[in-house]
């Protein structure tokens, strides 16, 4: 049967890339492509630095420019630490509000009167997913929700009406993983047959399997933001009360501010044993995972994270913190090669409590030494099992699901 070609206008009100989100609308666009269906891009980025991917041009995207030509200030992150120069959306001033909202509809409104879409497909319940809404009552509009939207709903009160006047009425939300549509309903007051679970994935053809070299040391790497939120600072402690086993970490990825320095101070007290490489390309990703032998995502919050994927795709063993989205990943199997570390208690969203910090430092070493030393007595491990697990999470069947929202959401 042929399927109808659809006009999807995709909206992030940050970079499309250099995040998990950013991935994720990549790879939408690039399956959409794939199935025939027409895209135009509305995106944030800084002023003169554009985003360069194979599957854009001058002709389907459109920017609002920040640092300068449109907005005078940074682009707002949807978290609060993000791999380029940013501001919080806790920080702005109404009146920045009121010109961000305003930047967003004018470039909007002249793509909706151009592009004709038949569908938008939006980034987070957020901002520009309630002002498209607000805006285009009658159009389709679902939104995916990536986890750090529902941080900032409930760490920026003041903005929590604005955001529901128009997120309350979107057609469809799609989210990561069941425990996070069930937040959504009672957040956003979204009623439950309006909110589906479509997860998220990764490529494939990119992140693959090869033959891990001898653990002379053990190759560990961290990939993410480098930020206490990821928990960054705990796993370097951890690593520096491990010396009686060999190893050797690949800290992978940027930050900013404050808690970046203090990462890097952390990681430089651990002299040659660490190698800081910054942000890097997902084709220089795959090659390091594939060279890696144990992944470490000690984050205090996550939806569903697809660099986890990732690392389990390139063979490497896991060590993370026991986040709805990472069991619910691996749902009921139990794999040797995966260790999970119970998530400290948080007196917010992702802050731990400070007397906690010694308890969570030491567990994180444990199940570390745990896995090095697995690690050092079979450097590979049984693949078969983790494939099956990982086919679901391909691009092209996540889209497949999307797909499918597109059409009943059009057709309705």
């Amino acid at each position: 049967m042929n399927k109808r070609q659809l006009k999807i206008l995709h909206l992030i009100s940050q970079r499309p890339d250099s995040t998990g989100s950013g991935i994720y609308i990549q790879a939408m666009m690039r399956e959409a492509k794939a199935n025939n269906h027409c895209n135009f891009l509305l995106a944030g980025i800084q002023t003169d630095d554009i985003p360069i991917f194979e599957f854009i041009s001058e002709d389907n995207c459109s920017f609002v420019r920040f640092d300068g030509t449109d907005i005078a200030h940074p682009i707002p992150g949807m978290s609060d630490v993000m791999p380029y120069k940013s501001k919080r959306f806790c920080d702005m001033t109404e009146q920045e509000i009121i010109e961000y909202e305003k930047c967003f509809a004018e470039k909007l409104k002249k793509i909706v009167m151009q592009f004709k879409p038949d569908i938008i497909h939006s980034h987070h319940l957020w901002i520009l997913s309630s002002l498209a809404k607000r805006f285009f009552p009658d159009l389709p509009i679902i939104a995916s929700s990536h986890g750090s939207d529902l941080r900032q709903f409930q760490n920026c009160v003041h903005l929590q009406q604005k955001v529901l006047s128009g997120c309350s009425k979107l057609d469809t939300v799609m989210t990561l993983h069941r425990e996070q549509k069930h937040q959504i309903e009672n957040l956003y007051n979204i009623p439950s047959h309006k909110v589906q679970v479509t997860g998220a994935g990764f490529n494939n053809l990119l992140f693959s399997p090869e033959k891990k070299s001898k653990p002379e040391p053990v190759q560990l790497i961290y990939a993410g933001k480098l930020s206490n939120a990821k928990g960054v600072p705990w796993l370097l402690r951890a690593l520096s009360g491990i010396n009686s086993l060999s190893w050797k970490l690949h800290l992978v990825g940027s930050g900013s501010g404050i808690e970046k320095e203090e990462c890097l101070k952390l990681a430089g007290d651990l002299e040659n044993r660490v190698k800081i490489y910054g942000s890097v390309s997902q084709v220089k990703l795959a090659e390091l995972m594939k060279q890696a032998h144990i992944f470490i995502l000690p984050s205090f919050y996550e939806g569903l994270p697809l660099v986890v994927m990732e690392a389990l795709a390139c063979g490497c063993r896991i060590v993370a913190t026991d986040l709805p989205g990472i069991k619910e990943l691996l749902g009921s199997h139990k794999l040797g090669h995966i260790s999970l570390v119970k998530t400290p208690r948080l007196h917010s969203i992702d802050q731990p409590f400070r007397e906690d910090y010694s308890l969570f430092e030491n567990q994180l070493k444990q199940v570390l030494e745990k896995q090095i030393d697995l690690t050092l007595k079979s450097p590979d491990f049984e693949y078969s099992r983790l494939k099956q697990i990982l086919r679901e999470y391909y691009w092209e069947n996540i889209f497949r699901k999307v797909e499918e929202v597109y059409y009943s959401v059009v057709e309705d």
